[in-house]
């Protein structure tokens, strides 16, 4: 595991778009893409840079279930805005918050498994959540439908007009179906996520914290900023 830590979020963002540029330099084809706040400033170093995507192909880790892709709250839409829209790929994949659930989650583990990915970006939630796999996930686990912890939906109400909006329930690449992945990208900023990081990259490997099986991984960059950085006792 490689711990990359930079003074600010926006340094650290650059310095993962170099590490996808050099992957894809190598041949990489695959990218599997997050969602949520941290990613922002990368996918806009992505969307501003002279990197030709056409002959990528992306796969989305997650979905709310009961939005449609058109609506304004979906992460289908959140991705076609962020980076999709300025920079065409040859194929996105993206979970369907209103499909089956057996379907759905069944169809996502065949499109991995027939577009293996080969760089996955990964944020972390407070709660050491990847993905939308919540604490107490198993690490055996494949694309499912998931139950979203509190602290998860309170983090994400900033972005809905009330909370009662926001859904409860989403579609998520599994635990398993992330460590598929060749190489994995893990970012995160903020003094609020210090803890969650120092307990993914120190502690123990548990189940009771989804990001702490990332230590398991043959390839890993974890990139921080410092406020992220600030509890761990290697640096």
């Amino acid at each position: 595991m490689e711990i990359i830590i930079k003074a600010t979020p926006e340094e650290a963002s650059r310095c993962a778009f170099e590490k996808i540029r050099e992957e894809m330099e190598r041949g990489a084809k695959v990218l599997g893409l997050a969602t949520g706040s941290t990613p922002v400033r990368l996918y806009r170093i992505m969307r501003e840079s002279e990197l030709d995507f056409s002959g990528m192909t992306s796969i989305n880790l997650d979905e709310y279930m009961g939005l449609s892709e058109d609506s304004p709250h979906s992460y289908h839409h959140f991705m076609h805005e962020q980076l999709f829209d300025a920079k065409p790929f040859k194929k996105n994949y993206l979970l369907d918050g209103m499909a089956d659930e057996v379907e759905e989650c069944a169809q996502f583990e065949a499109i991995i498994a027939a577009n293996p990915i080969d760089v996955q970006i990964l944020g972390i939630g407070t709660n050491g959540h990847i993905g939308f796999n919540e604490p107490g996930t198993s690490f055996d686990s494949r694309t499912q439908k998931v139950a979203l912890w509190q602290s998860t939906i309170d983090s994400n109400k900033r972005y809905f007009a009330d909370e009662k909006d926001v859904p409860r329930f989403a579609y998520s690449m599994g635990i398993q179906s992330i460590l598929s992945s060749r190489q994995i990208i893990l970012m995160a900023f903020g003094k609020e996520k210090a803890a969650a990081v120092k307990a993914a990259l120190e502690g123990p490997v548990t189940e009771d914290l989804p990001a702490s099986v990332l230590q398991t991984h043959k390839h890993v960059t974890v990139i921080l900023d410092e406020a992220a950085a600030q509890m761990l006792t290697k640096k």
